[in-house]
């Protein structure tokens, strides 16, 4: 009895083995607090870093004789214009051009998206367009100007001046607006892994220095500025062929995005974000880097072969300028009352889910099968709409792609 009643002499060793547990807790506990605390101050100084990058223009709110909001419906629609800024400033040297001539903007796009964030659909202004120009500026200090062209807006009175002529000639009325110079745009694709692209010719430009080899090519930095630069060695070297280029690289840049998982590669999303924020100029109502990510995750639902790139209809007066069609006006009405684009409209239409010269184009996309020369448009009248589309049979051989289509994309320096 006595034995099994006298202490045991190993029990303290119990003892110890819960103190050293104890211990382990403490350990881990503490390692994950300094963890979640490492963690927290990255996503702080990231988040405050990348707030840093963007440059905020103010004085949306204040611009004169505004269109009215005509959409009744449930939510609310977006419009939010985009600019390309052509500054040879700092970084934005890419040529011989000097940097003391300014910045013009020959890219403006009105980005109309949905209520239901179920479309979305970018409309591109030609830069040579020719338009009565309000009078704009702080003090309406700059004058208006009839017969104007398109892109001197920005180079006079810079965006909110661009804003005020996009609201007066087409009665849409913008929420934000964006502008992106030409390095930004260079990282912004480089933060995605780059972008492919099918040339069908070799463009080399010597001049320009621009050069991209023929065939499908990943595009990055440099040769993804010379591909939606280039205007004079390609196709018809016109302007509106670049720009169909221009459609054709951002439904492509997005089809990236979402369709090759960029957005699960948290390194590639902060590269994107540091990218898109540090060459970024925008309005108060996107002055923030939550304010940018909501947007995007408003349009995480949108289908890809819902988010489509269009140009106003167009056609040359006698002097090569252009001048936008009768029909624009259902096109402008469309985004104003939140309308989806019409099927002839659609016909014209780059949409992001089957780019031209990606796989799924031939036989989905209904660009290849509706999209415009550019000659219809100077031989026919403006009733007739020939830039908007040439045929009513878009849809008889949508597998096939005729000696005309492959013709008529090659002029655009598109592959069929």
């Amino acid at each position: 009895m006595a034995d099994v009643s006298s202490p045991d002499p190993e029990a303290p060793k119990r003892k110890g083995k819960v103190k050293r547990k104890h211990t382990v807790g403490r350990v881990v506990l503490v390692a994950s607090v300094l963890l979640a605390l490492v963690t927290a101050l990255g996503v702080v100084f990231t988040y405050r870093h990348l707030n840093g990058n963007l440059t905020t223009i103010g004085g949306l709110d204040e611009l004169d004789n505004r269109p009215e909001v005509v959409y009744e419906g449930d939510g609310k629609p977006l419009n939010i214009l985009v600019m390309g800024s052509d500054s040879r400033a700092g970084a934005n040297g890419i040529d011989s051009q000097d940097p003391a001539n300014g910045a013009r903007s020959d890219t403006t796009v009105i980005l109309h998206i949905s209520a239901d964030r179920d479309r979305a659909y970018g409309i591109s202004i030609p830069r040579d367009s020719v338009v009565d120009r309000p009078t704009c500026g702080d003090d309406n200090e700059i004058p208006a100007e009839t017969g104007a062209k398109w892109n001197v807006a920005f180079a006079v009175g810079g965006p909110l001046c661009t804003v005020e002529q996009v609201e007066q000639t087409t009665g849409i009325r913008i929420d934000d607006f964006v502008v992106i110079d030409f390095n930004g745009f260079k990282e912004m694709v480089d933060a995605v892994g780059g972008v492919e692209i099918c040339v069908p010719k070799e463009i080399n430009d010597p001049k320009h220095q621009i050069f991209v080899p023929a065939g499908t090519n990943e595009l990055r930095g440099d040769q993804a500025l010379d591909y939606v630069r280039a205007r004079y060695t390609v196709g018809t070297q016109s302007d509106l062929g670049r720009i169909k280029r221009q459609q054709n690289f951002m439904a492509s840049m997005i089809n990236r995005v979402v369709s090759k998982g960029t957005l699960a590669r948290p390194d590639r999303v902060v590269r994107f974000l540091n990218a898109a924020t540090k060459s970024l100029d925008v309005s108060e109502g996107l002055s923030s880097v939550r304010a940018l990510a909501d947007l995007a995750l408003q349009l995480r639902s949108t289908g890809l072969d819902e988010i489509k790139f269009i140009t106003v209809p167009w056609e040359y007066d006698d002097d090569y300028d252009v001048l936008w069609l009768p029909s624009s006006k259902s096109l402008f009405d469309a985004a104003r009352k939140d309308e989806p684009l019409s099927a002839k409209l659609s016909s014209d239409a780059i949409d992001a889910g089957a780019p031209p010269g990606s796989e799924a184009t031939p036989s989905e996309s209904p660009s290849e099968t509706g999209s415009p020369s550019e000659s219809p448009s100077e031989s026919e009248s403006p009733s007739e709409t020939a830039s908007e589309t040439p045929s009513e049979t878009p849809s008889e051989t949508p597998s096939e792609t005729s000696p005309e289509k492959a013709q008529e994309a090659a002029d655009y320096g598109l592959c069929a």
